[in-house]
């Protein structure tokens, strides 16, 4: 289920030029791969719980290479229909997210999004 981060082909820098200044610092370094996974539309992955086991989920996504488009976002836990959430953003912000998850894995962890992604989808901050 789990995947590495060498399983990521990182993308071109035609891919990545229109999306850097969107981005400083080390978030920079990860963004080729980011990006690679963008494209794929769609990600297999599990979400810790805290004290729990994990939840496995898949995320299927559109795919938009300008960065000010919409991406919309579809999660389903344990292939559920009932356990499934929508959210829609900006490309630009939807990577942001990705980047996260590219950082779980290079930890060598499971491909989840981060607690931030997670309040937008479930929309706790609404």
């Amino acid at each position: 289920m789990s995947i590495s981060i060498d399983e990521i082909q990182p993308a071109s820098k035609q891919d990545i030029g229109v999306y850097l200044p969107y981005y400083q610092g080390t978030k920079r370094q990860v963004l080729p791969y980011a990006i690679s996974l963008y494209k794929q539309g769609n990600l297999e992955g599990e979400r810790m719980i805290e004290g729990g086991e994990s939840v496995p989920f898949i995320a299927t996504w559109n795919v938009s290479m300008l960065p000010a488009d919409l991406t919309h976002c579809r999660m389903q836990f344990e292939g559920d229909a009932d356990l499934s959430y929508e959210v829609t953003m900006a490309t630009f912000e939807f990577v942001d997210f990705l980047i996260d998850v590219v950082y779980s894995i290079r930890r060598k962890r499971p491909a989840d999004f981060a607690k931030p992604f997670y309040r937008k989808l479930l929309r706790l901050d609404d």
